[in-house]
């Protein structure tokens, strides 16, 4: 027996999977981009206020503007991963796409450096980063799944996790410093510093260029989800209608007649929400008529465009929480601006504040891991993705109902500390944990292998549309009739809104559990080499 067992001991250990060793090249380059991004984000809100928009006189007015700005270029942030995932799995490759995207990125930081005070020049900028930013987005995040095979894709949940967390690592510098060097030197050092933080991270991911798994852009398939859907659509059957194609048609006309609310909501808004309203219609047309495309298709991609259309459901359901989230760098840093500081000499800015996101993102991710799941675990609760984002859509919810009640304290009168703002952010965290690092995972894995990009793509939409809620929130409560009916309710406007929000994310939150319930999970790693 010891004879048998003696070359095999070598054989198990070859098994055991290992961790890619391009990996940290991915992961750098992700910290110092994050950096980047989140220095200049979390600092833009207080910029539009203090510098740019003071030409309005208005103060209520200027803070109005700068949260629609401030929203507007999230949504584009988050809009633009629909060109990236088309570039990189149609023509360039995810390598390709992340470099040459990764440089027109660098140069929309210069032009926040150089055009402090033009707006054309400055807007120019964030139009740039958002195009870079949101256009690496799903490639990255669909680059690091291509790594692993099914050798080793046990180990991708960790690496995504750990991708999560330098995420962090980067955002909490940034929050923590970069708010610091606007008010200490101005705008062109504390937006230079994050644009000189993009160039190493675009140096770092050439660097491993060697090393990288490249898996080339497919090929035109006229099996792939266009030309299944164009079939299902178009195939006729005797003596049948054709619902689906009403409803995609119907959906297309209603979605070019929204355009008509520009002027009230804006060019950039209106289109995003014609599109969102055009992409659910026609996914829904599909999925009436999918079953038209048997037999002229294979069963396997007949079936792979079911898995992106039920996909597509959990991300509209969670479309709520990124409304909530996001309004943490926009309305939480409005709030803190009216809150006492706690006199500490570092802390010299609400905009820090946001500091603790991060912060406790990174406390969390190992906590869950090590202690929560496997106590969960031990108990007989499975932890499942689907019921991870479920309860985080739950947290998040109850975060706005506490900074709601903040809100209150400040509309009554009183001046309380910005550390009470800790509670909410603490528990928006924790949801972000549970919804955001779960879903980049669980999206990737869920993927058809010929959509991963795509697919990714539409999970950064969805926080385009969480961010076109808020749009739409606020051009509403700018109605004279509305702002009544709040004030009658004995609650000023920002409180409303945010009990509203709450709201929102609590119903969502139901829908989304007894969705998950029906949701039937896939494995769609590549297999090993």
């Amino acid at each position: 027996m010891q004879g048998d067992m003696t070359p095999a001991a070598p054989a198990a250990l070859d098994a055991r999977p290992s961790f890619p060793r391009q990996i940290p090249f991915i992961i750098g380059n992700e910290a110092c981009e994050r950096f980047s991004f989140y220095g200049m984000r979390n600092i833009l809100t207080a910029f539009l206020v203090g510098w740019l928009l003071l030409g309005t006189p208005d103060a209520a007015q200027r803070q109005a503007d700068a949260k629609e700005v401030f929203h507007l270029f999230v949504m584009g942030v988050y809009f633009f991963p629909l060109l990236g995932g088309w570039l990189a799995d149609r023509w360039l490759g995810k390598y390709r796409t992340i470099l040459w995207l990764s440089l027109l990125y660098c140069v929309g930081h210069a032009f926040l450096a150089f055009f402090e005070s033009s707006r054309t020049g400055f807007y120019t900028g964030l139009f740039l980063i958002a195009l870079g930013s949101g256009g690496i987005k799903p490639c990255v995040s669909a680059f690091v799944g291509d790594q692993f095979d099914q050798s080793n894709k046990a180990l991708a949940r960790v690496v995504f996790d750990a991708f999560y967390w330098i995420i962090n690592f980067g955002s909490f510098f940034a929050s923590l410093l970069i708010p610091l060097t606007l008010d200490a030197y101005g705008p062109s050092v504390a937006f230079g510093i994050p644009g000189a933080l993009m160039f190493v991270a675009t140096v770092i991911f050439w660097a491993g260029r060697k090393r990288y798994v490249n898996v080339p852009p497919a090929a035109r398939d006229p099996n792939g989800f266009v030309g299944v859907a164009r079939t299902a659509l178009l195939t006729a059957r005797a003596g049948e209608g054709r619902p689906g194609l009403a409803l995609a048609g119907g959906g297309g006309v209603f979605a070019l007649g929204t355009l008509a609310a520009s002027p009230w909501l804006g060019f950039v808004a209106t289109l995003c929400l014609a599109i969102v309203l055009f992409l659910a219609a026609f996914g829904g047309g599909v999925l009436l008529q999918l079953e038209r495309a048997r037999g002229l298709h294979p069963d396997e991609d007949i079936e792979g465009v079911r898995a992106v259309l039920r996909l597509l459901v959990i991300f509209a359901l969670v479309t709520p929480f990124w409304s909530l989230f996001d309004q943490k760098a926009s309305t939480w840093v409005l709030q803190a601006q009216n809150m006492e500081l706690p006199g500490w000499a570092w802390f010299k800015s609400a905009s820090q504040m946001q500091a603790l996101n991060p912060l406790l993102v990174m406390a969390l991710i190992p906590f869950n891991n090590l202690v929560l799941y496997p106590t969960l675990g031990r108990l007989g609760i499975r932890v499942t993705p689907l019921r991870r984002m479920t309860a985080g859509i739950v947290f998040s919810a109850l975060a706005w109902l506490v900074v709601g009640g903040i809100q209150l304290t400040l509309d009554g009168g009183a001046t309380p500390s910005i550390l009470w703002q800790v509670v909410p952010y603490a528990m928006l965290t924790f949801g972000e944990v549970l919804v955001s690092a779960t879903g980049l995972e669980f999206a990737y894995s869920q993927a058809p292998a010929k959509m991963k990009g795509a697919l990714m793509s539409f999970w950064s939409l969805s926080v385009t549309v969480g961010n076109l809620w808020v749009l739409l929130v606020n051009a509403a409560v700018k109605n004279e009739a509305v702002t009544e009916a709040i004030a009658s309710t004995g609650t000023g406007v920002a409180a409303f809104q945010m009990f509203f929000f709450c709201a929102f994310a609590l119903l969502a939150a139901v829908a989304f559990g007894l969705y998950a319930r029906r949701y039937r999970m896939v494995d769609h790693y590549r297999a090993a080499a």
